[in-house]
């Protein structure tokens, strides 16, 4: 019987949410969540069908991973990213570690999934196709014309198409059509037959990942094996051209947190407090007034503030960029 393992990816910084969100700690490790982290939640939340759990991180934040999961009492895998190459490689690392018929659930270790039951259901589908020789996404059925996702266009459980993030004429296009689905970036597969498909359609991240695997020491990777994996995503590495694609239309409620406001929306939902007019506080307890302002956040941290216009929250990341182009110390 193939074993089910739970891959956790926890790479990226959450730019969109700074400055809650630093390079020495992502949102992801937050502890803002009702006490817990999005990790420890996503560890939770498919450890009563995994029988075996992978986390691939880098050397920053690996240690972080460790502190959760060491305190639940979590036997796990460790593979730990030199250098960040995107997700085929992350992925195909813990296929390598895995035996070929072992099913890998792949999910990001960032997301809010609510409706237990119908996760389970969506898991229980997408393992029968697995089984079967698929590569499974899950596409959750959209709420509103998000901006922020990529969608996946479908027919029953067939993909028609992938598509980019779009813009809001193009998003409400997508929602009036009814057949497209937010991309979640979660997964479901053989580890022997993603990593055929990887071989067949990207040879040389299938091979650099192979060396740089080869090459490690139980389970960390070398910098110089693996600055020559190319950095390509899941995405278009396979699941764009693989011709053993399957979908789950999924039925939870779902959402990546990568913008404040999404996560306005899941804070107000939980009893955050929200003024009158729509403004809320994050971060701190201190009296705050808002005059002749609606819908804005402002966000507090010890050496940074934001505040924002929740319609404004992808652009967040513009300034993530800007004070990393001028090397400054607020990112870390």
């Amino acid at each position: 019987m193939s074993k089910i393992t739970h891959v956790i990816l926890t790479g990226g910084v959450g730019s969109r949410l700074w400055p809650l969100s630093r390079k020495s700690r992502p949102k992801q490790y937050l502890p803002i969540f009702g006490g817990k982290s999005l990790f420890e939640m996503t560890s939770e939340r498919n450890r009563p069908f995994a029988t075996n759990v992978i986390v691939v991180g880098g050397k920053d934040n690996f240690h972080l991973s460790r502190e959760i999961l060491e305190s639940c009492s979590v036997n796990y895998i460790d593979i730990v990213e030199a250098v960040p190459r995107n997700t085929a490689a992350a992925i195909a690392f813990a296929a390598f570690a895995s035996n070929p018929d072992d099913i890998l659930i792949v999910t990001p270790s960032d997301h809010i999934i609510e409706d237990e039951d119908k996760y389970l259901d969506a898991i229980n589908k997408a393992v029968d196709k697995a089984a079967n020789g698929y590569i499974v996404t899950f596409g959750v059925r959209p709420t509103k014309p998000e901006t922020g996702y990529g969608y996946i266009e479908y027919a029953g459980d067939e993909v028609i198409s992938f598509r980019e993030k779009p813009n809001q004429v193009t998003a409400q296009e997508f929602i009036d059509r009814g057949n497209f689905l937010w991309n979640s970036g979660m997964f479901c597969f053989k580890a022997g037959v993603l990593l055929e498909e990887l071989k067949l359609y990207q040879p040389e991240v299938y091979e650099k990942s192979l060396d740089a695997w080869q090459q490690s020491d139980n389970g960390k990777l070398e910098e110089a094996a693996s600055m020559l994996i190319p950095s390509i995503s899941i995405d278009y590495a396979v699941m764009e051209r693989s011709k053993k694609i399957k979908v789950v239309p999924a039925l939870f409620r779902w959402s990546d947190l990568g913008s404040f406001d999404s996560v306005y929306d899941y804070l107000k939902k939980t009893g955050h407090p929200v003024d009158e007019l729509g403004n809320m506080v994050i971060g701190t307890t201190n009296y705050t007034a808002f005059l002749g302002l609606e819908n804005t956040i402002f966000v507090h941290t010890p050496n940074a503030n934001l505040i924002l216009h929740k319609e404004h929250s992808q652009e967040v990341k513009n300034i993530y960029g800007q004070l990393e182009k001028a090397g400054s110390e607020l990112l870390q």
